[in-house]
């Protein structure tokens, strides 16, 4: 597993992180095979969040009460969870009220003592810097979390909390895959008058998480859409599906692999957020970061997935 010191922290973190926001209605043994054939696979990275599962922190609590954590499994493990989402309505609170008692809540239901890295979950339009600033600095003090990012974010909305926030926001998690990748194909077309593509969504974001040493995480790597269905087999994307079948077949990996790579090809050096419950994709999805695409392929891989090459 390609593995990179994350910037702005002293953790290794591995190029594909598994995401267990789908577990809650998961035995123990279904639980643990799912984590060890990570742990296996070379993936220590754990991402949660406290609304993922049929009640708050139901995920987060149904993943420390399968695996039963020793400390030192604990601390060989890195743990990501989220904060700020309210579901009743729903909408956004990063008040300091909110963030400090979610964190409170996700150790409590993780088992743990310290999160390594806690990020707000989706802009709140309604965020006072100050208010964060305050969270941040109780809870990394208090050895509560120890890093700090964000999801969803633009450029001009983390330089809005950069002005008050004194610990580095390592982290932004966005949707992204080969099909959904608007943050990557605005800028392959920019200014084509005429071209739906060229339109810039998200202010430069990957640009300016590069330059910023900002670390993506791209969540949904299989879906076509938001939440529209995977692309993988999908007849929709039957170009793509060619391309990539053809690919997995000369890297002799299987298909999943495939885009994973297209995501860890780019120089961002993103890490994948898998959202799968079965064992088996995640064993061949993790084999998609030693596997180094050409430009050509990485190209290909984008035209076949509708995106405009001018």
């Amino acid at each position: 597993m390609k593995t990179f010191t994350l910037p702005g922290t002293e953790i290794t973190v591995p190029a594909v992180v598994l995401g267990l926001m789908r577990i809650q209605d998961r035995s123990d043994d279904e639980v643990r095979t799912l984590v060890r054939t990570a742990l296996d696979a070379g993936i220590d990275f754990m991402d949660h969040a406290d609304v993922y599962g049929a009640d708050m922190h139901g995920c987060e609590r149904r993943f420390a009460e399968a695996l039963r954590l020793t400390p030192g499994e604990r601390e060989a493990m890195t743990i990501q969870t989220k904060a700020g989402i309210v579901r009743e309505g729903p909408y956004f609170d990063f008040s300091y009220e909110r963030i400090v008692g979610q964190v409170e809540g996700s150790l409590e239901a993780l088992g743990t003592d310290y999160l390594d890295i806690l990020l707000l979950h989706r802009p709140d339009a309604l965020v006072e810097p100050d208010e964060v600033a305050r969270a941040f600095d109780e809870l990394h003090e208090s050895g509560k979390v120890r890093h700090f990012g964000v999801s969803n974010h633009t450029p001009g909305q983390i330089e809005l909390l950069r002005r008050s926030v004194r610990q580095p926001l390592v982290a932004n998690q966005i949707q992204m895959s080969v099909t959904h990748a608007p943050a990557v194909a605005s800028g392959v077309a920019a200014n084509m008058g005429d071209l739906d593509q060229s339109i810039d969504r998200d202010n430069g974001m990957v640009d300016y998480c590069r330059l910023n040493d900002i670390t993506l995480q791209a969540w949904s790597p299989f879906q076509s859409r938001f939440f529209d269905g995977p692309f993988i087999g999908n007849e929709h994307y039957a170009e793509l599906n060619a391309v990539m079948d053809r690919l997995a077949q000369e890297h002799e990996v299987p298909v999943e692999a495939i885009a994973v790579a297209w995501l860890t090809r780019h120089p961002a050096q993103m890490q994948v957020v898998l959202g799968t419950t079965t064992p088996a994709r995640v064993e061949a999805a993790a084999q998609g970061a030693d596997v180094v695409l050409t430009r050509s392929e990485w190209y290909e891989m984008f035209r076949a997935a509708g995106h405009t090459v001018p």
